[in-house]
């Protein structure tokens, strides 16, 4: 079935609306109607704040994650839009995908 893939970049210990916001998104993706989601926790990354790293004390809580969601294309919209209006700011990627079950 073709889908769209969505990958969410939080770091491990922001939070909204009282959550940790990996899991408010997760929560968010599956009142969208999506039927699956994983929150992926990195060991190292860079971006635009600098690196992370694990072996860094002082960075605890600042790990990358990875929220990333594979759904038709309504339903990643439906999570876009909850996630604007709920006032998030996210870096993400969004590209085409193919999913199934095999045997």
């Amino acid at each position: 079935m073709n889908a769209v893939c969505l990958q969410l970049f939080v770091t491990e210990a922001h939070r909204h609306q009282g959550k940790l916001t990996y899991e408010w998104l997760l929560d968010a993706a599956q009142a969208a109607g999506i039927k699956g989601g994983s929150a992926f926790q990195s060991i190292a990354g860079f971006g635009r704040h600098g690196r992370h790293d694990a072996g860094f004390f002082e960075l605890a809580g600042e790990l990358p994650v990875v929220v990333q969601c594979i759904a038709p294309e309504a339903e990643i919209d439906a999570l876009l839009k909850a996630v604007s209006a709920a006032g998030l700011t996210l870096a993400y990627a969004r590209f085409p995908a193919e999913f199934g079950i095999t045997g």
